[in-house]
């Protein structure tokens, strides 16, 4: 399955997997890939909508996850 960003990689392996961290990360890949706000107000929505499995699959669909 391709990501929606396929060219915005994020490195989560290695690093604190705390929810806000990833959240974080992604969103500020996200801005920098140049991604309009809305789109960013759209993966934070679905991201925060579940348990931190569904923030870990909902990321995974977004970015290229490394």
């Amino acid at each position: 399955m391709t990501p929606r960003y396929p060219a915005v990689t994020v490195q989560l392996t290695g690093r604190d997997g705390n929810a806000f961290y990833i959240l974080g990360t992604v969103q500020a890949a996200l801005r920098t890939a140049g991604a309009q706000p809305a789109e960013v107000a759209s993966y934070m929505d679905e991201a925060t909508s579940g348990d931190y499995d569904h923030l870990l699959a909902t990321t995974m669909r977004w970015v290229d996850v490394a």
